[in-house]
């Protein structure tokens, strides 16, 4: 019984996630796009497929090149944009 109550709990705390995400997925799409759309088009990187990881990355290396241009709350809500986007 417990067992099933820990994987109830989890469970629902997972969607809970998704939905929180969801639910900014347009913010968070505008941010990406105005970001990331100033040093170079938004089709190079939406062609690419990569895990939460790869896109963190990315993110994080991008910020380098220009710094203060990305805060880091910004370069996370981009990561899980992208990962969302396109994950692997």
């Amino acid at each position: 019984m417990k067992k099933i109550v820990a994987i109830t709990i989890t469970a629902t705390i997972a969607l809970a996630g998704t939905f929180a995400f969801s639910a900014s997925h347009g913010d968070a799409k505008a941010l990406f796009e105005e970001k990331c759309g100033l040093c170079h088009s938004i089709d190079r990187p939406l062609a690419k497929n990569k895990d939460y990881e790869g896109w963190k990355r990315t993110v994080d290396r991008m910020a380098k090149k220009n710094p203060g241009h990305i805060s880091e709350e910004e370069a996370k809500t981009i990561t899980e944009y992208l990962a969302a986007e396109r994950g692997m």
